[in-house]
């Protein structure tokens, strides 16, 4: 846990704005375009923090060495008794760890999404995605439940090795757990989280257990148990490791393939956007355009300056990721979705030593579930205008009405 102490800083542009008004969730990029008009660094008084608003700025912030996950020593504070057991995960979990432990389980989790760990999992991806359209209803349908999140828990499901049949559950425990970083959180919703994480570990310990003794499988909780073996992970951050994956490897990519569909659906270059060559650049201008994760933190460990601003250790810092992803001095005309686009590197995965370690399966996630959708329903049609979830710092369609014959 964290005890905040930032303040509002001397000579910076102040910015008001409830991440939790209902025409900012809908339309965050107009507070995003005034921000950046203010400079590189804005105080949000709403939260109250600084931050970075530009390309460039939050660039600088995600690379610093001297800025971090982890709380600095002198802010920690213990948990609070109705939190012990969310807390127990946090404290071991790769997102919020820094070196030398962070190096030591990054390593060894990095292994599973390398190329040639990720290409044989193309056709198990390719198949849950085909399963699930041929159950389409005849009439309309939220494709965020019947395609989007659906895919994205079984895919992690298949990839670390747990039984496609938990992964109801294991969708609710994480969106219960992740909801203690959006902004609308409040005493129910760390009541939700602590029930979930509690739930959570217990059911990672119970899939581990009778493992350890199993021959491995090939998945990556059988990669994931051995290096455990041989005390390259301790038990506790053995079931984090396990409970991160699978929180975050559905979350964001649920995200991004509603949020890209809807972007698509009536798109006028949709068919050249979703060509075999083209179909890896048209997921990285989703991606940017309709950022998964828009604000991320980062606490200050030692004295820094980035341009004229100055930072204490101490202060957080937030990288307006959704910000970032549509500054113009990037991306010229920013706020316009160009399946076409020319890619440039972008933010949306953060960047550093906490960038996504499971970008590339999200990626590849995307690249086979578009064209896979849109060939095999080439007459899909969004019916309600599409409204975006009270998720914020996450960004997400509430549901996506299509109909599909």
């Amino acid at each position: 846990m964290v005890s905040n102490r930032n303040d509002s800083p001397a000579d910076m542009p102040v910015a008001e704005q409830d991440p939790t008004d209902p025409h900012f969730v809908q339309h965050p990029y107009e507070f995003y375009n005034r921000v950046r008009a203010l400079g590189d660094f804005v105080y949000w008084k709403d939260y109250p923090l600084v931050v970075a608003t530009t390309h460039a700025a939050v660039h600088k912030v995600l690379k610093h060495p001297q800025m971090g996950r982890a709380v600095p020593r002198a802010q920690r504070v213990g948990a609070p008794a109705d939190l012990e057991s969310f807390q127990a995960l946090e404290d071991h979990s790769l997102l919020e760890i820094e070196p030398p432990d962070h190096s030591r389980i990054r390593r060894l989790v990095t292994q599973g999404f390398t190329g040639e760990q990720l290409f044989p999992i193309a056709p198990d991806i390719s198949r849950i995605a085909d399963a699930l359209i041929d159950r389409f209803p005849e009439g309309p349908f939220d494709l965020i439940e019947a395609y989007s999140r659906p895919l994205a828990a079984l895919t992690i499901t298949n990839f670390l090795g747990v039984p496609d049949s938990d992964a109801t559950r294991l969708q609710a425990w994480s969106n219960d757990m992740v909801a203690m970083y959006q902004a609308r959180r409040d005493a129910g919703v760390e009541r939700q989280a602590e029930a979930a994480a509690r739930d959570f570990t217990a059911y990672a310990r119970d899939i581990i257990g009778p493992r350890r003794d199993q021959a491995p499988r090939g998945d990556f909780l059988s990669l994931l148990i051995e290096a455990s073996a041989k005390a390259a992970l301790s038990d506790d951050e053995l079931v984090s490791t396990v409970i991160l994956l699978l929180n975050a490897g559905h979350e964001a990519t649920a995200h991004s393939v509603g949020n890209a569909v809807n972007l698509l659906a009536a798109h006028t270059d949709r068919t050249l956007g979703l060509h075999p060559e083209q179909i890896a650049n048209t997921v990285e201008e989703g991606l940017r355009f309709a950022t998964p994760l828009h604000l991320f933190q980062r606490h200050v460990y030692a004295p820094v300056k980035i341009g004229d601003v100055s930072f204490r250790p101490g202060d957080q810092v937030g990288a307006l990721l959704g910000s970032a992803c549509r500054d113009d001095a990037v991306w010229p005309d920013g706020d316009r979705f160009d399946p076409l686009r020319a890619r440039r590197p972008h933010v949306a995965f953060g960047l550093g030593l906490h960038a996504c370690v499971g970008a590339p399966l999200a990626r590849m996630e995307m690249q086979i579930a578009l064209p896979a959708l849109f060939s095999r329903c080439p007459k899909l049609k969004i019916v309600e205008k599409p409204c975006v979830a009270d998720l914020y710092h996450f960004h997400g369609l509430e549901r996506l009405m299509v109909t599909v014959r």
